[in-house]
């Protein structure tokens, strides 16, 4: 293929299907696109600063049941502020992350939009099962961040010490949550990206198979690596999950193999 790829946008009118974009057009297209989420990510935020209080607590309603669960003194459910400016920034970063879990949908379609010029008419019919599957699994990872995280920091609370009083900073604890959401949004989009390479060809479904036991070692570490507490139990909530994903990925692949060998022959026929 060209550095320049074939494209079938609007902007700027093609005259004829052999005209390519030159690098210029797809730099403009490209800003179009940031552009266009980074608007969706800001209406998010501002939507998610609107509710903050009730956002708050949602957060911070983990760490409260720990507390209110375990012995007095165990932790303290009241979190603290150690810079006059730490709850502005603390506002201003859940608003950041919340509007960009918000624009996720509209994210996936403006980097959708950019590529499926560059893909075969086959491969375009794609784009809806891949944002929809990426936001749910994106959810689903944040989600199972958010109902883990009360156990994790209860392991991480016991291995500070008996005689250690918890003082937890506001800051840090957002950070900490939205961290974790992140890792596992992240972590769950990884089956999505290996089905979407089998589909277009770029890996075969017996090479993932095949290589299953670096592929287990491989999720183990990455999510020791990109889990942000460290703590053992949110290592196997991710780690155990992205495996179960990996085999369905290369099972998508195999049934798309099958079906699409299936489908040549009869047209041989």
């Amino acid at each position: 293929m060209s550095p320049s790829i074939r494209r079938g946008v609007k902007r700027p009118a093609l005259r004829n299907p052999d005209d390519v974009m030159s690098l210029t057009d797809h730099l403009g297209e490209l800003r179009v696109r940031i552009i266009r989420s980074v608007l969706a990510v800001a209406l998010g935020a501002i939507l998610i600063i609107a509710f903050y209080e009730q956002v708050y607590d949602f957060l911070l309603e983990p760490y409260r049941d720990l507390c209110d669960r375990r012995e007095p003194g165990f932790c303290d459910p009241e979190l603290n502020i150690l810079d006059p400016l730490e709850g502005f920034s603390t506002r201003l970063r859940i608003g950041t992350y919340g509007g960009l879990i918000m624009a996720m949908p509209i994210i996936l379609w403006q980097i959708w939009r950019f590529i499926v010029p560059a893909l075969h008419a086959n491969e375009k019919r794609y784009a809806i099962p891949f944002i929809v599957s990426s936001v749910l699994l994106f959810l689903l990872g944040g989600f199972l961040a958010y109902i883990t995280l009360e156990r994790a920091l209860e392991f991480l609370i016991s291995w500070a010490g008996e005689d250690v009083e918890q003082v937890f900073q506001v800051s840090r604890y957002i950070r900490l949550v939205t961290l974790m959401v992140a890792a596992f949004g992240v972590g769950f989009l990884f089956p999505v990206l290996l089905t979407f390479l089998q589909l277009v060809g770029v890996v075969q479904p017996g090479q993932l198979l095949r290589g299953w036991r670096f592929a287990i070692l491989g999720i183990i570490v990455l999510a020791a690596v990109i889990t942000p507490s460290g703590d053992p139990i949110s290592l196997m909530a991710l780690a155990v999950p992205m495996t179960v994903l990996y085999l369905i990925s290369i099972l998508i692949g195999y049934l798309f193999q099958r079906r699409r060998r299936r489908a040549e022959a009869r047209d041989a026929s």
